[in-house]
């Protein structure tokens, strides 16, 4: 499995401001969308959150999205070397992905851009 990129996950309490921040600090326009209830915007190398507290406690268990080529390959060398894949591949906005724990107890999300 190739890892491309990773991206750091950030929840915030108000978005906006944050956006603001981060598109000053990176130089680089957010790009938004919504799921599951939880206001999303990617700029950079950073993925800010925003949302009810319920939703965001879930997000805040996840170390950092990694990026990959194709979820798939990355389902079978995740599962070959011993990580356990708690959910997906599934669609997502951008591609697909799933959430693993590894051995060690973090857990990732990997996604790919593909549709």
């Amino acid at each position: 499995m190739e890892i491309l990129g990773t991206t750091l996950r950030v929840c915030v309490d108000e978005l906006e401001p944050a956006v603001d921040f981060y598109e000053r600090l990176t130089g680089s326009p957010a790009l938004r969308f919504e799921r599951g209830g939880v206001s999303v915007a990617a700029v950079g190398c950073f993925l800010l959150m925003s949302g009810p507290e319920a939703e965001l406690e879930v997000l805040r268990k996840v170390s950092a999205t990694i990026s990959v080529q194709d979820v798939d390959a990355a389902f079978t060398s995740l599962a070959e070397a011993g990580a356990k894949i708690l959910a997906g591949p599934v669609p997502t906005p951008v591609g697909r992905n799933l959430i693993a724990v590894h051995p060690d107890g973090s857990v990732f999300e990997y996604v790919d851009r593909r549709s």
